[in-house]
């Protein structure tokens, strides 16, 4: 393996082919000084090691672009650096949203907390009534936080055939609970992912990228 990729050149070469040894070489070298990077700009494990890995899932889908006069190392740093930037813009979205959806919640476990239960017990039963793969799908993404891409290569299915399931499994919760259902999701799912749950979530995304 570090005969054939003993220049950065051979290794973008076999990268562009879809070498999958080749990407596993990539992550195997670089994976450590990148989070190293990310960290000194996020000052933060989990997110330095979820810009990484958003990093890399990007090469290999972006692999055709590559060039082979491009300093590999310079170019993935410049790739952590602008997903840094973009989580930063993002993160300051979602948490505005998130303080959006607290204050809807809020006003709805006010009205009758009590109501708030039964929805969630009946998201709870209806997301059991779902057909396997649309079950496993949907508590891929809402659970376990997941991204589209990493579902479809989780479970060997194309990206559209996620949003299908998705479409499914949203539909389906919808025809039940209504208006209601993004905060009731939200409560359900988003606001108990705790820094343990996050590492698990890391842990697998990591491990779909690594096969």
């Amino acid at each position: 393996m570090k005969v054939q990729f003993s220049t950065h050149k051979k290794l973008i070469k076999q990268l562009k082919k879809g070498n999958e040894q080749a990407y596993k070489y990539l992550i195997s070298i670089h994976y450590k000084p990148m989070c190293d990077y990310a960290f000194g700009l996020a000052r933060d494990n989990f997110k330095a090691e979820d810009i990484v890995q958003n990093v890399l899932i990007k090469v290999w889908e972006q692999r055709l672009l590559l060039k082979p006069e491009l300093s590999l190392k310079g170019f993935l740093f410049k790739l952590v650096y602008n997903e840094f930037i973009n989580q930063y813009h993002k993160e300051a979205s979602i948490n505005d949203l998130k303080h959006k959806y607290n204050l809807s919640i809020q006003k709805l476990y006010e009205e009758d907390s009590s109501e708030l239960n039964q929805m969630m017990d009946l998201v709870k039963k209806e997301i059991e009534k779902l057909p396997p793969k649309c079950k496993e799908t949907f508590l891929l993404s809402k659970k376990e936080g997941l991204t589209y891409v990493e579902i479809a290569k989780y479970l060997n299915v194309s990206v559209k055939t996620v949003e299908n399931q998705m479409s499914i499994a949203y539909a389906t919760i919808r025809k039940r609970i209504g208006t209601k259902m993004h905060s009731v999701m939200f409560f359900l799912f988003d606001i108990k992912d705790s820094g343990i749950s996050h590492f698990f979530k890391l842990k697998r995304r990591l491990n779909i990228l690594a096969n």
